[in-house]
């Protein structure tokens, strides 16, 4: 996949922490749609979340469960929510890097602060519409995955 005037050398690697399986389909079908060599991990709860981002238990193995590219966060999760699961990344050394973008319905204010604070990349709200909640995913996929530069390039 051509990203600007360089190419690819890898897949890249996207974990989607989602708990609403109707939003995680919306947002693979946008990111597939941005025709980016990607490969999706979708989890449903933050511990399952930390649990492959530090690879443990079920994704010990680094062939079967490599650290992601990119995070894509929901904050009301299961188990441990998602400001948890960022400030765990961001507190992490060699995992701070990994972009951490917040995927989530909520537009309060205290949320939008607290995750900055914990070091998220960028806050974006899902739209109610589902056709702008496409477009979302597929105009923020090409940010993140193609014209933003990262560290692993």
């Amino acid at each position: 996949m051509l990203r600007g005037s360089k190419k690819l050398a890898e897949t890249l690697q996207i974990l989607l922490v989602e708990d609403n399986e109707a939003h995680a389909e919306l947002i693979r079908r946008g990111l597939e749609r941005s025709r980016i060599s990607m490969r999706i991990e979708h989890v449903s709860d933050g511990e399952t979340a930390l649990d492959y981002i530090f690879q443990r238990g079920a994704y010990s193995d680094p062939d079967g469960s490599p650290r992601p590219h990119l995070v894509l966060l929901d904050l009301r999760l299961p188990r441990v929510d998602g400001v948890e699961v960022l400030r765990s990344i961001k507190a992490d050394i060699a995992l701070r890097k990994i972009p951490v973008v917040v995927l989530t319905s909520s537009e309060g204010a205290l949320d939008v602060e607290q995750s900055y604070a914990e070091g998220a990349n960028s806050y974006l709200v899902k739209p109610l519409d589902v056709g702008k909640f496409a477009r979302l995913v597929e105009d923020s996929s090409h940010y993140w995955l193609a014209w933003n530069h990262h560290p692993w390039e």
